[in-house]
């Protein structure tokens, strides 16, 4: 009998992966237990590469599509956005995340870890202690698929609230979220977004969350470019970034992406850069090799 290639093997083993999801608990008394708590997650990357946040050029690809795509695409990191199509959550039972850690396993492509839409700036406490549940449960979910963190967001200012007190309890929060993730061997990233997305507030949160856990993840939205500009904003958080940073599409003329490049260079960061594009090109695969291409000239000239 002749020996199956690596890519038969691989496209093997995303069919017995999207069979198992489907087929549910009975279906899987086949698969492996998760890990158990307290084993270290994967290690960052030795050096920066370019992955995919699936917020929208990978929002109706199933877990096999993806993890196709993207090797064709050679985006070797994912960040699978909760609600969408991939179906990575945390309802999923353990046989399901050992199926979906295996399937990561078989790739190269490799889990970054859930995008969560949790934050914690209600000005109800319940609200707030029900999101840290929450995100604890997303970032047992990274850990068991093989995942290294889980994004959250601030997230927004309430006019009957002081802003500082907003501050000061996002900042708890991500403390208790941050103890958390260390214990699991985990890590939050916080996304720059909502109404407290300016780097000087990020600035703030982080300042009330020290936990070593707590990463900012960059976010690109615009607001960096005023008053003082990208590098004195980057440079207000960059001590405290995580292994995940958003981009949108690299040659959009509006923000200067090369610049932002060569900060990271610069810095000698060691993370994901995520593509998390807004466009709607026909064909995505062809468009994320043009963006891993633009990335690759962009870093090569930064050097």
């Amino acid at each position: 009998m002749s020996r199956p290639s690596r890519r038969d093997f691989f496209q093997q083993s995303l069919a017995l992966g999207a069979a198992a999801l489907a087929a549910g608990p009975l279906g899987q008394s086949w698969i492996l237990a998760a890990e158990k708590p307290g084993e270290k997650a994967p290690a960052k990357p030795k050096q920066m590469q370019l992955g995919l946040c699936t917020y929208l050029w990978g929002q109706d690809w199933d877990l096999p599509t993806l993890l196709s795509n993207c090797q064709k695409a050679g985006i070797f990191g994912v960040e699978l956005r909760t609600q969408h199509r991939h179906s990575v959550e945390p309802s999923l039972n353990a046989a399901q995340r050992a199926t979906i850690k295996k399937m990561f396993a078989d790739s190269p492509v490799q889990f970054v870890g859930p995008g969560s839409n949790e934050c914690f700036d209600s000005p109800d406490p319940e609200k707030v202690k029900a999101a840290i549940e929450k995100t604890k449960a997303f970032l047992k979910l990274s850990r068991d698929c093989g995942g290294s963190g889980v994004k959250v967001k601030p997230n927004d200012f309430h006019k009957e609230v002081p802003r500082e007190k907003t501050i000061e309890q996002i900042g708890k929060a991500l403390n208790d979220v941050g103890k958390y993730a260390a214990e699991l061997g985990q890590e939050v990233r916080l996304e720059v977004h909502g109404s407290c997305g300016p780097l000087p507030v990020i600035k703030q949160i982080m300042d009330v969350a020290t936990h070593k856990s707590v990463g900012v993840c960059w976010n690109c939205n615009g607001d960096e470019l005023q008053g003082k500009g990208l590098e004195y904003h980057f440079d207000l958080v960059k001590k405290r970034f995580g292994a995940t940073a958003h981009v949108r599409e690299l040659d959009d003329k509006k923000y200067p992406y090369a610049e932002l490049i060569k900060l990271f260079v610069k810095m000698n960061y060691r993370g994901w850069i995520l593509l998390e594009c807004r466009g709607k090109p026909e064909d995505r695969v062809a468009a994320l090799i043009e963006q891993r291409k633009l990335f690759e000239e962009m870093v090569e000239k930064a050097k």
